[in-house]
């Protein structure tokens, strides 16, 4: 009795665990003995995280890869739609987008909630934008008015350091364009999607010496060198100018 008491008793050093795996097993199989799984828990390392990386990591090259914009939220407004069963609240949202040399849009867009409003608006801005040529890349190369609905603008250039000289949208407008220096008057109302109409209606009447040089079939000096000047100053002016 005592001889089989000890052999019990120092089984448990010499053999494995009742209902354990051998050692080269457990280090070859997981717990639960699978062979299609690697760590992680992923297939062959093609799992959905895997592909979800690769989905953000070729949007984001795209993202870096454009053309940096400014972005610039104008007006937002809380709307409702009647519905059946009462009313529906959302949000409109207006901005302005520009590159801040020569380009620009406006766009507006509706949703339930302000984020995705914005950026409705936004991708509608980026596919109405317009070139707006600018003299010395800092003022417009003439006056300008422009008129929608009740809104009246008028823009006129300005020398420099003179400023953006322009209120509300009208100088979200200016600023994503890349003007420095204008000096502007909206009258007639205050609603900013006229006044944004407004004015990209005068900016797209704007015209370079360049573009009306090329309608006449003339040289851009013939144009500036009217009213006395010489034509060493009207040549110097027409190098200087750009689109």
């Amino acid at each position: 009795m005592a001889d089989e008491t000890e052999i019990q008793a120092g089984a448990p050093a010499d053999a494995p665990a009742a209902g354990g795996a051998p050692e080269g097993e457990r280090q070859g199989r997981g717990p639960r003995g699978g062979r299609g799984r690697g760590p992680g828990g992923d297939r062959g390392g093609r799992g959905r995280d895997g592909n979800r990386g690769r989905r953000d990591d070729r949007r984001g090259g795209a993202e870096e890869g454009g053309e940096e914009l400014i972005e610039k939220l104008v007006h937002i407004n809380r709307v409702s739609k009647t519905v059946k069963g009462g009313k529906r609240f959302g949000f409109a949202a207006l901005v302005v987008v520009g590159d801040g040399k020569g380009r620009v849009g406006f766009g507006h867009g509706k949703a339930r909630e302000v984020p995705e409003a914005i950026s409705k608006a936004t991708a509608a801005a980026k596919k109405a934008m317009i070139r707006v040529p600018l003299r010395e890349g800092r003022t417009l190369h003439h006056d300008g008015n422009g008129h929608f609905g009740a809104g009246r603008v008028t823009l006129r250039s300005a020398p420099q350091g003179t400023g953006i000289i322009a209120g509300g949208p009208m100088r979200a407008i200016f600023e994503s364009l890349g003007v420095a220096d204008v000096v502007t008057k909206s009258v007639g109302t205050s609603n900013p999607y006229n006044m944004i109409r407004a004015t990209f209606e005068a900016l797209s009447d704007q015209t370079s010496p360049k573009s009306v040089a090329q309608r006449r079939g003339k040289k851009i000096a013939d144009l500036l060198g009217r009213g006395g000047a010489s034509a060493e100053v009207a040549e110097a002016e027409a190098a200087a100018v750009t689109e």
